[in-house]
C-alpha cells in the first residue's frame, strides 16, 4: 500500500480506500455484521487506512455496522469520513436537512452510530450551491472542530463540475473535495482538479470503477435486480457505457492485468487525486481493490513513506 498527505490536513491516508455505500443496502445485498467486520479485517490487513460513510446509506446504517467493528478497540487503525445533509428513508429516498441545528444533530447521531467520539472527516454531502452558502452551517461545523467531534472538513461534490462549491472550499475551512471521476467520467480534470491543486486540497475520487462497470464483470445486456441502485440507469445508457468499457479493456487494459485494478490505479495517476474509494462486495473484491496500488509508480506530489 502507498499513502499520501491528505491536502494540507495533518492525515496521511492509503491510496486506495474503502467506500460503504453498499452496506445501507441499495447495491443488491443486505451486510450481516460479520461481513462487515471481515471485510474491514481484510481492508486494515492490505495496509487500507481510509472508511468513507454517510448518514444516508441507510438511516446511519452502513455508520453503524462500522461502528460495531470500530468498537472492538480498532478505532485508532482508521481515518473515517462521513457526511451530512440528508435523512435516509426506507422507500430509498432521502430528504435534505441543511440548517446548522439539523447538522449537528446528524454528527452526534453520526458519532453515536459509528461508536466514537469524533470524525477525521465531516464532508458536506451534494447539497446546491444555495445549501453551502450558508455562513451558518460553516459557523457551526468550525465549532464542532473546536469541540474536539470533527477534525477536518470537506465537500463532496453532487456535479463533477461544481466549480462554485469547490472555488470555496478554502474559504469555508474545507480541506478536501471528495467527486465522481474515473475512466468514463474524465470531467473534473476540466476545472475541478486544477482549483483543487490550486488550493492544495486533498482529492477523494469517489465511482472509481464507474458504478462496477469498469470492473470487467458486466457485459451489455446485464440486467440489475430492483433493490440494486444501477437498476435506476437507463437500459440504452448502460450499454452505451459496457460497450465503451469493452473497448478500453481491448486497447488500453496491459494483457494480464485485471481490469478493476487497472481502473483504479489509472484514477490514483493523475496528480490531483490523492485516494480512490471503491465499494466492495466481500473480501476478494477489498484485496483485488488493494492490489491496485502496486500499479502505481508513486511520484505523487503528496506521497509519503510510513
Amino acid at each position: 500500500m502507498k499513502y499520501r498527505k491528505l491536502g494540507k490536513t495533518d492525515l496521511h491516508v492509503s491510496a486506495v480506500g474503502i467506500g460503504t455505500w453498499q452496506f445501507g443496502g441499495e447495491w443488491g445485498k443486505e451486510f450481516t455484521q460479520k461481513e462487515v467486520d471481515e471485510i474491514l479485517e481484510k481492508a486494515k490487513e492490505m495496509g487500507i487506512n481510509l472508511i468513507d460513510t454517510a448518514e444516508c446509506y441507510g438511516d446511519h446504517l452502513s455508520e453503524s455496522l462500522i461502528g460495531q467493528y470500530l468498537a472492538l478497540g480498532k478505532r485508532e487503525d482508521w481515518l473515517v469520513a462521513t457526511k451530512f445533509g440528508h435523512h435516509f428513508h426506507e422507500n430509498f429516498t432521502r430528504t435534505s436537512h441543511w440548517s446548522a441545528k439539523e447538522v449537528v444533530k446528524q454528527l452526534d447521531d453520526s458519532l453515536k452510530a459509528l461508536q466514537t467520539e469524533y470524525v477525521d472527516l465531516y464532508q458536506f454531502h451534494s447539497g446546491s450551491d444555495e445549501e453551502f452558502k450558508n455562513d451558518d452551517l460553516w459557523t457551526a461545523l468550525d465549532k464542532q472542530i473546536e469541540a474536539g467531534k470533527v477534525r477536518h472538513l470537506g465537500v463532496s461534490i453532487g456535479s463533477n463540475d461544481n466549480l462554485l462549491q469547490t472555488g470555496l472550499a478554502s474559504e469555508v475551512n474545507a480541506q478536501v473535495i471528495q467527486v465522481v471521476y474515473n475512466r468514463l467520467d474524465r470531467k473534473p480534470e476540466e476545472r475541478v482538479f486544477p482549483s483543487c491543486e490550486k488550493q492544495e486540497l486533498g482529492v477523494l475520487a469517489r465511482v472509481p470503477l464507474a458504478s462496477g462497470f469498469l470492473s470487467g464483470k458486466y457485459k451489455p445486456g446485464v440486467v440489475f435486480e430492483s433493490n440494486d441502485v444501477r437498476h435506476r440507469q437507463e437500459e440504452q445508457e448502460v450499454a452505451k457505457q459496457l460497450k465503451l468499457v469493452e473497448e478500453i479493456q481491448r486497447h488500453e487494459v496491459p494483457e494480464g492485468v485485471n481490469m478493476a485494478e487497472w481502473a483504479l490505479a489509472w484514477c490514483l495517476r493523475h496528480p490531483a487525486v490523492t485516494s480512490v474509494i471503491p465499494g466492495c462486495k466481500d473480501v476478494k473484491q477489498v484485496e483485488l481493490n488493494a492490489r491496485a496500488a502496486t500499479l502505481v509508480t508513486d511520484k505523487h506530489p503528496q506521497a509519503v513513506a510510513l
